[in-house]
């Protein structure tokens, strides 16, 4: 498995989530992201989630 990285962020620039966690692959990381931000409602926020490479997997602004 592999560390990806959940970041969310207000729209001034305070970070609100700061989180790491394991998936598989990318796809399974994005539907992860997608469900840790819903569960804490920061789905609407400013957001990104980015593997070990730091390609960017998925992003809001």
């Amino acid at each position: 498995m592999k560390t990806y990285k959940l970041t969310a962020f207000e729209s001034d620039g305070e970070k609100l989530l700061d989180q790491p966690f394991q998936a598989n692959n990318d796809d399974e990381a994005k539907s992860l992201g997608i469900k840790i931000l819903e569960e804490k409602g920061l789905l609407e926020k400013t957001h990104r989630c980015t593997s070990p490479s730091g390609k960017l997997i998925l992003f809001h602004p």
